[in-house]
């Protein structure tokens, strides 16, 4: 716990949840992120993404959150950033990630031509009880 960062790490499930509060962040979900506990871990889902056909955006020795970490970032076609991570050690400084520029850029141009396309404008159709008179 710290001013501007709060995290838990529940063990069943097994989750890491924070909050920050960073003036240069929107109010909101930032990013979803995966914890893993080894760099071998890390590796295997980076290659899976990659493998997948998905940019992602690799960090080595990071500092953010508090933490050290090394990390590999993703946007999804709806713009949302994940982050899959291994954290090695602590920060004395909340830090920031460099990579997130430049997914952020990714993540608004995916969804702008990768999001799903909006439904189209119904056409209005004549009933059989309501079209035009036929003609006689």
């Amino acid at each position: 716990m710290k001013d501007d960062y709060a995290k838990w790490m529940l063990d069943d499930p097994r989750v890491n949840f924070a909050i920050s509060k960073q003036p240069a962040r929107a109010l909101g979900v930032d990013h979803v992120g995966i914890q893993v506990d080894t760099g071998g871990e890390l590796a295997e889902l980076s290659s899976r993404l990659k493998a997948a056909g998905a940019e992602t955006f690799d960090e080595a020795a990071t500092t953010c959150c508090y933490a050290q970490s090394d990390k590999s970032w993703v946007a999804d076609p709806a713009g949302v950033r994940w982050e899959t991570f291994y954290t090695f050690g602590e920060a004395t400084t909340y830090g920031e990630d460099q990579a997130m520029a430049k997914l952020e850029a990714t993540a608004a141009a995916g969804a702008a031509c990768c999001g799903p396309a909006p439904a189209p404008e119904p056409k209005p159709q004549a009933s059989a009880c309501c079209g035009a008179p036929a003609a006689a």
